[in-house]
């Protein structure tokens, strides 16, 4: 396989696992349907709370303006609030609701069993051929990311 053919079919096939992962997690969902950039700006904000719009954006490589829509969209479901920044009244530091901190936990253990149940269906060998592609993936990530930070 060419190093083409190579970076097409992993684009696809990360692609394809991650909208799949999605979509199976959408179905039976009793909430409302938070959109990939919703979900990513609340992970964002459980794992960082606290954080500014400004270095959410940076972080999620979005425009200001759309991650304040974000913002909008997520407070308005109680997903989000906003707190001013003691150190600089002008900035707005974000925090999970409780709601949110509920709705990651239960999309993580979800997400966890899903992709469990689909790593069991694999043969050994296949769990053996992604369980030694990780550090090749997670070296692609790293890569990415700081190709982007023009690190």
């Amino acid at each position: 396989m060419t190093s083409v053919e190579l970076s097409d079919s992993l684009a696809d096939v990360l692609a394809g696992v991650q909208r799949m992962i999605r979509r199976r997690l959408r179905a039976g969902l009793t909430a409302p349907r938070l959109r990939g950039a919703q979900i990513d700006l609340l992970r964002l904000v459980g794992t960082s709370p606290g954080i500014r719009v400004s270095d959410a954006a940076k972080e999620l490589y979005l425009a200001g303006n759309s991650v304040s829509t974000l913002v909008n969209q997520l407070s308005r479901a109680g997903y989000l609030r906003r707190e001013t920044d003691p150190a600089d009244r002008r900035s707005v530091l974000l925090l999970p609701t409780e709601a949110a901190t509920s709705r990651l936990a239960d999309w993580q253990a979800r997400r966890s069993a899903l992709v469990r149940e689909q790593v069991d269906r694999l043969t050994d060998e296949e769990r053996a051929a992604l369980a030694a592609a990780l550090p090749a993936l997670r070296r692609l990530a790293r890569n990415l990311h700081e190709e982007a930070e023009g690190v």
